[in-house]
């Protein structure tokens, strides 16, 4: 791989697992849930070794068997969306059934700005309580900084204290969410792959639309801190990647309902 990519690391797992020969992948993603795929997989028959380091080899078998059972890891982009949302709102949450190990650089950034972070076995406290420092993030593949929790932490950049710099080096289009939050009162000047982020003290409800998946987690964070009613549109990017989201915060007091138009 030129550039390192899950999608692409996937793709190609899932195209050499009954190819003839042996199909070596160099350079590699290392995220959790290729490491999850390939132990699937090799429950079901498969032969791939190395997964989870810069060097994977897949040697094709003849087929696969569907009697396996299996329990996928739990998702760690999910839970840093909660894990940044606690911070946003000033808030204090529990979140159970993680891998901590997983979160260790969304981790060190909240502790980083301010906030309080407590692992315990498979369950993480986050809480918070006044306004967020300003930090430096760039997004880097895993183990670093993920670009899929850039727009979460964006949120929490734009009340903090300062004058805060992203520096997106993974996905090229993720500062779209930037111009959204803008129409809720930040101050965020994005161009190309860096995003500087101008603390104002609160943001102001506003109608605004989902641009991908994690913009929208992004801005219904962004409306549960602000102040006044937040509309949020184009939920379908948002179903992709979070179950019953909604249901959640409501859980965790968040007022916010999802209405058919």
């Amino acid at each position: 791989m030129d550039v390192v990519s899950v999608g692409a690391t996937i793709n190609v797992i899932l195209a050499s697992v009954l190819a003839e020969g042996t199909t070596t992948i160099d350079n590699a993603a290392k995220e959790p849930h290729i490491v999850d795929l390939a132990n699937f997989l090799n429950t079901m028959g498969a032969d791939i070794r190395g997964a989870g380091t810069d060097v994977i080899r897949i040697n094709g078998v003849k087929e696969l068997k569907g009697n396996a059972t299996y329990s996928i890891v739990p998702d760690q982009i999910e839970a840093g969306t909660f894990m940044c949302a606690a911070i946003a709102s000033k808030g204090d949450i529990v979140i159970k059934n993680c891998i901590t190990k997983h979160l260790e650089s969304i981790t060190a950034k909240i502790e980083e700005l301010g906030g309080n972070v407590d692992a315990n076995g498979d369950h993480l406290r986050v809480w918070y309580s006044k306004r967020p420092s300003k930090v430096n993030i760039k997004t880097l593949p895993y183990p670093g900084f993920p670009t899929d929790l850039q727009p979460q932490m964006g949120v929490v950049l734009s009340t903090a204290q300062g004058t805060s710099i992203i520096n997106e080096s993974i996905w090229e289009s993720r500062f779209q969410y930037t111009a959204e939050l803008n129409k809720m009162g930040a101050h965020i000047t994005a161009q190309g792959k860096t995003a500087i982020f101008e603390g104002v003290d609160t943001l102001m409800g506003a109608p605004v639309t989902a641009t991908d998946l994690r913009a929208g987690a992004a801005l219904i964070i962004a409306g549960i801190s602000a102040k006044g009613q937040t509309e949020v549109y184009n939920l379908s990017h948002i179903d992709r990647g979070y179950e019953n989201i909604e249901e959640k915060f409501k859980k965790l007091g968040a007022k916010i309902q999802r209405v058919d138009e």
